[in-house]
């Protein structure tokens, strides 16, 4: 089974360039931001905007967009201000990916602060609710990433994001994003053969393999259960090469597209463009 493996990229000068970019450094697929992800307004997308993006997408053969919400959005947040102003980012996120023709849109599932996890996992699930009534007919999903599990942050105990998806039932609008820095962060020792088998057996019981949609590939500078969430290059971080080649070889997981969220710039020794760096090392270990 061919693997399509992307990398996030920047898309300053516009959203199209996202995908041009991809292309240069050997990109398969591509996931980028729509609007600036640490703002809650953007400028809409102009008609100028989605013909680019389409017209590069078919000249570059570039498969499986996908977008990264907002860092801002907490649909767990017990704030009823913060909730609301959540619930219409998180519209509005899937509206500019469904004009740019986009497979989904990943998000961090929320934070519950200052009240619990069983509420904020509530606050969740009405809010899902809301923003998928509001987006009826639309094609893109809304992708849950599980988490790192820093402060109280959901999603780094897959079983919270079971109970959402089996809330929500609208099985073709929402699905899951693995990250598996977050996983090796939260408990999964994906250096080992025993951790890689856990993360893919409680994926099973609690959604199902089905339902995971885009897998973003990155190395974890902290260790096994830290909650910390660090992205390393791929293979030099503490899941390491083996950890990686069982992840590329699995069948499951092979299936699905993966996006690099791995550091960006060059590499100091050889000049090297370090998404150029961690594709090769990724389509090199798939291969071995």
């Amino acid at each position: 089974m061919a693997l399509i493996v992307g990398a996030h990229m920047s898309t300053q000068g516009g959203v199209w360039r996202g995908v041009e970019r991809a292309k240069e450094v050997g990109c398969d697929c591509v996931q980028v931001f729509t609007k600036n992800n640490n703002q809650w307004s953007a400028k809409d997308l102009q008609s100028e905007d989605i013909s680019h993006f389409a017209q590069q997408m078919k000249e570059t053969g570039i498969v499986r967009p996908i977008a990264h919400a907002s860092y801002l959005i907490n649909m767990a947040a017990p704030s009823d201000d913060l909730w609301k102003k959540s619930i219409a980012a998180m519209i509005d996120e899937l509206h500019r990916a469904e004009q740019l023709q986009l497979d989904g849109v990943v998000v961090h599932p929320g934070s519950f602060t200052t009240s619990s996890a069983e509420e904020g996992v509530q606050r969740i699930i009405a809010a899902i609710k809301e923003v998928l009534a509001a987006t009826t007919g639309f094609k893109v999903k809304l992708l849950l990433e599980n988490t790192a599990g820093q402060g109280s942050n959901l999603g780094a105990d897959l079983s919270e994001l079971g109970t959402i998806l089996a809330a929500v039932k609208q099985t073709e609008r929402i699905g899951v994003c693995i990250d598996s820095c977050h996983a090796m962060a939260a408990g999964y020792d994906l250096a080992e053969a025993a951790g890689l088998k856990k993360l893919l057996a409680d994926i099973d019981d609690q959604f199902g393999i089905e339902r995971v949609a885009a897998l973003h590939l990155n190395d974890s500078k902290k260790g096994c259960g830290s909650r910390v969430d660090r992205h390393e290059h791929i293979g030099q971080g503490t899941i390491g090469p083996e950890g990686f080649k069982r992840w590329l070889k699995n069948k499951s997981l092979r299936a699905i597209p993966m996006y690099l969220e791995t550091p960006k710039g060059n590499d100091e020794e050889t000049g090297e463009d370090l998404d150029v760096m961690n594709l090769r090392v990724v389509r090199e270990l798939a291969k071995n």
